[in-house]
Formats: C-alpha cells, sequence, structure tokens
C-alpha cells in the first residue's frame, strides 16, 4: 500500500510554493500587515482564482470536492509562506458545517460563494473549548446573547457562524447587524485577524441546521479546524527550518560557517527528527477525517497536540541557530514564530486537548 501524497497533492503544494514565492513573498506580508492584522490585499482573491477557497466544497457547488488530506497540505504550504488569508475558516470550518447541518437550499446558495471568495464567513468557535469568565452565547427569546473571543478570521467577514449554547446551535450573523459589537482582537500573529464579538439580542440571520440541532456538524467543524491548525503548525516549522539551515550555511564564525560546527548540527537534526514523524500524523488525521469517523476526533486532538508542541520547540531551535539576529523584527523569522505560537492557542492547547483524548479513549471520566 502507497501511504505517499499523490502526483495531484504534491503538484498542489508545489504549485502554492511557487505561487507564494513569487507573488506574496514574505516582503510583501510584512507590508500588507503592518497597519491591519489579517490583512491580506488581494491575495486571498488571487488564491480563490487558484482554487484553493473551494477545496472542500462538492463540484455540484462549484468546488473541488476534494478531502481533508488536501486541505492539510495547502495548509501546510500556505503556513510556510505565512500567507494572510481566512483559509481556516471561510475554506474549511464553514463549508463542513454547510456540508453536514446546512439545508440544500443553504447549501446552494453559501457553498458557490464561499468558494469563488465572494463570501467570507469567519468562525466563533473558542467557547466550544475553552472560555473566559461568562463567555459564550446563548439563544434567549430567539435572540443572541453574550461575548465570544478570538473570533476566527473575522478581517473582513461577511458573516459570523456562531455555535449557540454549548455547540447545539450554529447560528449565521451578518457583520454589522444591529446590536452587534465587533472589536479587533491583536494577536502576536499580524497574518490573521482576530475579534471579539458581543451579542446584544442580535437576530440570527438563519440556522445552519435546526436550532439546537447541529451539535454532529460543529463537532465535524472543530476536528476539521484543528486538522488544519496542525497542518498550518507543521508547515510553518518546515519553514523555520529551512531558514535555519540556510542561514547557518552561509553564517560564519572563525572563518568557517556555522553549519560545520557540530552543536548547530545537531540543533538543525534535532528539528528534522521531530517534525518527520509529526508529519506522518496530520497527514493520518487528514485520511481519518474523511475515511475513519470513529478515529476522527481522537486523531484530531492528538495531532493539534504533538504539532502544539513540536512546533514551539523547531521555531525556537530555529530562532537559536540564527543567534541575536533571530529574535530581532529585521529578521522575519518571527512570522513564523508568532504563527506557530498563536497555533499553539486556537482550538484548544495541548492540555486541554490531551485531557479530550483520554476521555474519548475512556481513560477519564
Amino acid at each position: 500500500m502507497d501511504f505517499a501524497l499523490s502526483e495531484e497533492q504534491e503538484l498542489l503544494a508545489q504549485s502554492l510554493r511557487r505561487f507564494l514565492e513569487e507573488d506574496c513573498p514574505v516582503t510583501r506580508v510584512r507590508e500588507l500587515v503592518a497597519d491591519e492584522p489579517g490583512s491580506d490585499g488581494g491575495v486571498w482573491k488571487a488564491l480563490c482564482e487558484l482554487g484553493i477557497a473551494g477545496l472542500l466544497v462538492p463540484e455540484e457547488h462549484g468546488g473541488s470536492g476534494l478531502g481533508m488530506l488536501d486541505a492539510a497540505i495547502a495548509a501546510e504550504s500556505l503556513a510556510w509562506g505565512v500567507c494572510p488569508g481566512p483559509f481556516l475558516a471561510s475554506a474549511v470550518m464553514a463549508p463542513i458545517a454547510l456540508a453536514e447541518a446546512g439545508t440544500p437550499e443553504q447549501q446552494k446558495r453559501l457553498l458557490p460563494a464561499l468558494a469563488t471568495g465572494s463570501l467570507r464567513i469567519a468562525v466563533a468557535a473558542t467557547e466550544l473549548v475553552s472560555k473566559r469568565g461568562e463567555a459564550g452565547v446563548e439563544v434567549r427569546d430567539g435572540r443572541l446573547h453574550g461575548t465570544t473571543l478570538l473570533v476566527l478570521d473575522a478581517f473582513g467577514a461577511d458573516l459570523f457562524l456562531v455555535p449557540t449554547d454549548g455547540g447545539a446551535g450554529l447560528a449565521l450573523v451578518e457583520a454589522g447587524a444591529a446590536g452587534l459589537v465587533q472589536t479587533g482582537l491583536p494577536t502576536v500573529d499580524r497574518t490573521r485577524g482576530f475579534a471579539e464579538l458581543v451579542f446584544d439580542g442580535v437576530a440570527v440571520s438563519e440556522w445552519v441546521g435546526a436550532e439546537g440541532g447541529a451539535a454532529a456538524a460543529t463537532r465535524r467543524m472543530l476536528d476539521a479546524g484543528r486538522v488544519v491548525l496542525a497542518a498550518d503548525a507543521l508547515g510553518a516549522s518546515e519553514r523555520a527550518l529551512e531558514l535555519a539551515v540556510a542561514y547557518a550555511l552561509q553564517r560564519k564564525q572563525f572563518d568557517r560557517v556555522i553549519g560545520s560546527f557540530q552543536a548547530v548540527k545537531h540543533l538543525c537534526a534535532e528539528m528534522a527528527a521531530e517534525l518527520e514523524p509529526a508529519r506522518s500524523l496530520v497527514w493520518y488525521a487528514a485520511h481519518a477525517f474523511d475515511h475513519e469517523p470513529d478515529e476522527a476526533s481522537l486523531m484530531a486532538a492528538h495531532a493539534k497536540a504533538l504539532l502544539s508542541e513540536v512546533g514551539p520547540f523547531v521555531v525556537r531551535t530555529a530562532t537559536e541557530v540564527h543567534g541575536g539576529i533571530g529574535f530581532t523584527d529585521e529578521q522575519n523569522l518571527h512570522y513564523w514564530f508568532k504563527r506557530v505560537g498563536v497555533d499553539r492557542q486556537l482550538l484548544g492547547a495541548p492540555e486541554v486537548l490531551h485531557e479530550e483524548a483520554a476521555r474519548l479513549q475512556g481513560l477519564v471520566d
């Protein structure tokens, strides 16, 4: 049995990385996000023209009809290029929710718009995993009340997909709806735009699935987000390793490149040794999402937990290889360092995911 990527999947990764090198190098990313976190300056539109937004959208709705492994490969490449854009929310989590719980009419109307990039849907999923104080959104008298933090890909969103009452319902809310207050929530990672939403009697534009009946779709959406975040951390870590190796081969001390010193060789070898098995787990988690439903949630938790630990180790070690310059703003490595740091916390930090995985296996109550 062949466990390698298919020729088409390898071509997808190569094409994306070539596009990012030519059209959105890190120097351009620096300019795009300088004033507004998450701003993509038309990069997302170009990616949509390449079909990236419609990877998971069925062919009958204008997408490619591919699987989660293809989405994970795309996420890995986008993070490799530290690319801004709403891939996680609009191209992965929202299409999964609509495919799992949306009505035929909703799918026919919303999925083609997501595939072309003419519609952006941000996802307010943080409180499904952990919440601060009384945060969370509930339905009272048919309207939404509460607060949600770290809304994913909020920059430029047309709609917000909001799990209510602990994930029992999935509400779509229009940006700018009466009673909705949106506040930008900056993080160290400026390549993605997050927000805080406060709901004060906000009307629901429409429900994805019946009100109070979307728990299964919410679970699938959360699993998909975790797999893609694991792939994102993998791609960012891979690029950090490449940058560290390249620096070690050109930086000289005592008339020798530092890559010839055994200590530096060991640092680079340790990074590579940590990444290789992590890559296999991410790919298997993506495979399980589509083909092993009984394992999907467990594998998503395992993959996200592992990359939330391996990723920070790799970007930290890559920074050490760069020495003092690695910690400066002029050295672009910090974009990948910060992206991995935020990936670690989104949709569950390692300790949360370890506990959840233990619960799924019946090891704890």
